[in-house]
């Protein structure tokens, strides 16, 4: 019995190929049959115009009901060629006499160009998002998901860039972008939402230019001010995952007391030298209940002022994009309902050293923020 490298082999020897160029050229002649033998993803990516799917490398019988005249030229194209080639075999094999291969296959057909149809109604685009869209735990139910999840981004900085990069090119349907900062030419070194030709502009703004020229799908909300206690609750209420890449203590205090109240979970960052972290503070998750918040971890009573900001300190450039995409590698975790989220526990990185460490961290039963049982006994914000 032949094996399947003979198999494969032997059909690409027998079956006459066709260039896209060719097959082009022909299209409008109108006298051809065109049989698209990839999968239902690759065909929601886009196909020929007057293709007809067959979601399968081996042709049935049943063909023949779709193509009883048996001398009608056929050319049968999947990705690349090995499909197609064994499916033309097989139609060769039911009595087809003229039926040829693409060679190479669509992935040629779309690099040069050339017109591609896609199917009517699509939610998103398959083509854009089909490396994500074939991994189980997404697939099209994940990127609807995705589509529909509102995100709101506090800070377009180190943090923010990647963060908003990547989530926009998973194709989180909005993104809200909070920063009421210019662009300066020393966030450039870490800050790759902006460019030197954007210098004094608002960062929101530089920032929609980045993100619209790579999804134009993703729906941005600029909102150019800083985050207050005053506007945090307004803000934080109208998305479902918040993205802390804010660079001072008090804004980090009125971000996750909002976050507490509305029952969001904050995804949290933070940058040091050479050092970073990484943590999702409360909110809910499906199976895990609520974990602890920021005050839990630095309560806002316990002094502040000694930490060095990271203009004093300084801080590797490309750090940030490590702890910034760790961030969006949790929030798209969060909106798929997959896998360990961060909650209770602080991913700590250690750049200089090349290592990855981790701290739990727990609920404070006496936390001033989202405990239901203040010191002195009364009942918490939580529970208000």
């Amino acid at each position: 019995m032949p094996s399947f490298p003979e198999i494969l082999a032997e059909a690409l020897q027998g079956v006459a190929a066709i260039t896209p160029e060719a097959l082009r050229a022909r299209l409008a002649d109108g006298d051809l049959v065109l049989l698209d033998v990839r999968t239902a993803l690759e065909w929601k990516a886009g196909s020929l115009a007057s293709a007809v799917h067959l979601p399968e490398s081996r042709v049935d019988p049943e063909v023949e009901e779709l193509l009883p005249d048996k001398q009608r030229q056929v050319v049968v194209f999947c990705s690349g060629e090995k499909r197609a080639a064994l499916a033309a075999a097989n139609m060769i094999e039911l009595g087809y006499t003229n039926v040829w291969r693409l060679a190479p296959g669509f992935d040629r057909w779309r690099r040069l160009g050339f017109e591609v149809t896609l199917p009517a109604d699509q939610p998103f685009s398959f083509e854009r998002y089909r490396r994500q869209l074939v991994l189980r735990e997404v697939g099209e139910l994940g990127q609807l998901k995705l589509k529909q999840a509102k995100v709101l981004l506090i800070g377009l900085g180190g943090l923010g860039s990647p963060a908003a990069l990547y989530l926009a090119a998973a194709g989180v349907g909005t993104l809200g972008l909070c920063d009421a900062d210019r662009v300066e030419l020393s966030n450039l070194h870490r800050q790759i939402l902006h460019s030197t030709a954007r210098l004094g502009e608002l960062k929101v703004e530089s920032a929609e230019v980045s993100l619209a020229a790579l999804n134009p799908e993703v729906r941005l909300l600029a909102f150019p001010e800083r985050l207050t206690r005053e506007n945090a609750t307004q803000l934080v209420n109208a998305f479902d995952v918040v993205v802390d890449g804010s660079d001072n203590v008090a804004t980090r205090y009125a971000l996750n007391a909002a976050c507490v109240a509305a029952n969001k979970p904050l995804v949290f960052g933070s940058v040091h030298r050479f050092s970073g972290q990484v943590t999702v503070f409360g909110g809910p998750r499906v199976g895990e209940g609520e974990g602890p918040c920021y005050n839990c971890m630095h309560p806002e009573s316990a002094p502040t002022g000694l930490a060095e900001s990271c203009e004093q300190a300084g801080v590797l450039g490309a750090l940030p994009g490590l702890v910034g995409t760790l961030q969006a590698v949790e929030v798209l975790k969060l909106i798929l309902g997959v896998g360990q989220v961060l909650t209770g526990r602080v991913l700590l990185i250690d750049a200089l050293g090349s290592r990855f460490s981790e701290l739990r961290l727990r609920k404070d039963p006496r936390c001033s923020v989202c405990s239901e049982v203040l010191v002195d006994g009364t009942l918490g914000p939580a529970t208000r």
